[in-house]
């Protein structure tokens, strides 16, 4: 869509967080306005002046939000509503301050504790956690595993991540349709 852009990689037009999704770290999606431009959501932001994200939208929730949490692609949709709603409160600068150091969490995560079969775990957890679980998971993980084998390190991990995933009663797998 020519003449589309967007000042903001972190969060999509519709919620997602685009810096920590599985297809953004391989290279495959550059998220809305930074090379997939086909989103209809795309499209209606051009025809509203470009908002930057639906949430700026007077017309927000629209009718395209009514289930747009219910199924996953190859990122979690689950908290896409409330993630647009965090943005609204905390202003676009500090929300994407924050996704940083999610991101540098995650970038982390699979630099020591993947075992080449994590990495969507670590996509979903760090999406879903909150930012200071993700912190003590990862201080404790760094404190505890350190001579352990690569397997070892993303067994223990994995395990961190989920019981707090467990205690917020949150899933870390992808719904599909």
């Amino acid at each position: 869509m020519k003449g589309f852009e967007r000042k903001d990689p972190y969060l999509s037009l519709c919620g997602l967080n685009c810096k920590l999704c599985s297809m953004e770290l391989g290279g495959y999606c550059g998220g809305c306005g930074f090379g997939n431009q086909s989103c209809p959501i795309a499209r209606c932001s051009m025809e509203r002046n470009g908002v930057e994200h639906c949430v700026q939208c007077s017309e927000y929730p629209c009718q395209r939000y009514e289930s747009i949490d219910m199924h996953d692609s190859f990122i979690t949709h689950l908290h896409q509503k409330r993630d647009l709603e965090k943005l609204r409160q905390m202003g676009s600068e500090r929300y994407a301050a924050e996704q940083m150091k999610k991101r540098d969490i995650l970038d982390h995560l699979l630099a020591r504790y993947n075992d080449g079969r994590k990495k969507t775990l670590f996509c979903l957890a760090v999406n879903l956690l909150e930012l200071d679980d993700l912190k003590m998971i990862l201080e404790e993980t760094d404190k505890e595993a350190g001579e352990w084998s690569e397997k070892e390190r993303a067994v223990y991990v994995a395990n961190l991540l989920q019981k707090c995933a467990d205690k917020s009663d949150i899933l870390l797998k992808l719904r599909k349709k």
